[in-house]
């Protein structure tokens, strides 16, 4: 049996860079990087992927799922999405707290650790949700272990929605890691309903989405977000912009030199709402898609550094919730199996290059959450890699997708990019439609 794995004249793409280069995986981590000949010991003891004229890239890390474990698992669970997500070329994941229960303390958060620790195709970790109440909670949980903190700042399940100022304020203050922040202003929000409601009943167009879950409500509460930060030095991390407006809150700095930070999702740089007529409520999130012009803003903010990284915020819903009245109709979608060919179909149409998905998708995540040794192409590094064919189409099918909820916003779209294999920890997880079970991700570690 070879020692090693050798994936062999791959294009690698990684700090910037593409270049022609071999990659040697020993022991779950990336033991050597050869630009030219490859030793002939190495050679003989290699199992050898050859991979000319294909893309290696570092795996994908997703700072933003909502993969339903536990409580909500006939949409979908940690196993499913998992599997979904390393399909993608995503190796590495953050979930939400809004499960049942909420992981608003340190033992849920121990009960979601041991359901990945048994289900999970991929890496993992899990924020610890805030409350107004939960501040004892926050500051003894262990952040070398566990993302950050997840903050509601607009509506929410259960009692995460933090609307008292002082719990705001000793959040802000008190937080001993990342705070990532949903950012709405449900005041806004609830007039806007309200008025639609008046007008439309329960059969308010899903046109309207936008207007209810409007640019004001996302302004006013990034803006309040922000300015807390800057008066307390709170390391803040802003999730799925969705306006041009938000964008102009953040700095063009290096990711290194920045305590505020910001994401945007696929789903914002995809649709606009003028999709709304065709997708209806598959395409309802929150925050809502907005209009052409957000969509051109947000991807403007990432090729100039406001807007740091780019996620899902996958959410699986079943059909027939979202087949729903719009009031009954809940926010969200699955993503994670599209969002890198999604990508990567904006660098084949010229709007973003590979170098920077790779940046945004890769790097970032893994510099912003003090990720230890994951995120890069780096001898050392555990061996987290996803391997293109950047020339491969193919089409979103029933067939194809892996989710337990069985649908997606991309049915029918032709991707021009295709994840070839999936690389966890060093394990050949995912092999052109084929996925090698044996083996678990691992929890993420942090560097705070």
């Amino acid at each position: 049996m070879c020692r090693y794995q050798l994936i062999y004249r791959a294009t690698v793409v990684n700090e910037g860079i593409r270049k022609k280069a071999s990659v040697l995986i020993d022991d779950g981590k990336i033991a050597d990087i050869f630009d030219g000949a490859i030793p002939e010991t190495v050679a003989n003891n290699s199992t050898v992927i050859t991979a000319d004229g294909k893309y290696l890239l570092p795996g994908i890390i997703d700072d933003q799922v909502h993969f339903r474990d536990p409580g909500l698992t006939h949409k979908g669970d940690i196993y499913t999405e998992s599997r979904a997500a390393v399909a993608g070329g995503v190796t590495s994941y953050m979930d939400m707290p809004n499960t049942i229960p909420q992981t608003v303390n340190r033992e849920a958060l121990a009960e979601k650790f041991a359901l990945a620790e048994k289900k999970s195709l991929a890496n993992y970790s899990f924020y610890i949700g805030a409350t107004n109440d939960n501040m004892y909670e926050i500051r003894n949980t262990d952040f070398s272990k566990v993302c950050g903190v997840k903050l509601f700042m607009g509506a929410s399940t259960g009692n995460m929605l933090v609307n008292d100022p002082d719990a705001l304020n000793v959040i802000f203050a008190q937080t001993p890691a990342l705070l990532a922040v949903h950012s709405e202003q449900e005041s806004i929000i609830r007039q806007n309903a309200a008025r639609f409601k008046a007008q439309y009943g329960e059969d308010v167009p899903i046109a309207c989405h936008p207007l209810i879950r409007s640019e004001e409500a996302c302004y006013a509460s990034t803006s309040l977000a922000v300015a807390l930060a800057k008066k307390y030095n709170t390391r803040l991390h802003v999730l799925h912009l969705s306006t041009v407006g938000e964008t102009r809150l953040f700095d063009a700095l290096p990711i290194a030199e920045k305590r505020i930070t910001a994401e945007v999702c696929v789903h914002h740089l995809w649709f606009d709402a003028a999709d709304y007529a065709r997708y209806g409520a598959a395409i309802k999130w929150n925050p809502a898609i907005k209009t052409a012009t957000d969509r051109e803003g947000l991807l403007q903010a990432i090729l100039d550094g406001r807007i740091d990284i780019v996620a899902t915020d996958h959410a699986p819903h079943t059909r027939e919730e979202k087949q729903r009245t719009y009031f009954q109709s809940p926010s969200g979608g699955p993503l994670i199996q599209h969002s890198l060919p999604a990508m990567l179909e904006m660098a084949y149409r010229e709007k973003i290059t590979i170098e920077q998905v790779v940046e945004k998708m890769c790097h970032h995540p893994a510099i912003l959450f003090g990720i230890c040794r994951r995120g890069f192409i780096r001898k050392g590094y555990q061996a987290d890699l996803v391997l293109v064919d950047i020339c491969r189409p193919w089409t979103v099918t029933p067939e194809n997708i892996l989710y337990r909820c069985g649908w997606s916003p991309f049915m029918g779209q032709t991707f021009h990019a295709s994840v070839l294999q999936t690389w966890v920890n060093g394990n050949l997880v995912y092999d052109n439609g084929t996925f090698h079970e044996e083996t678990r991700g691992k929890a993420l570690e942090f560097r705070h």
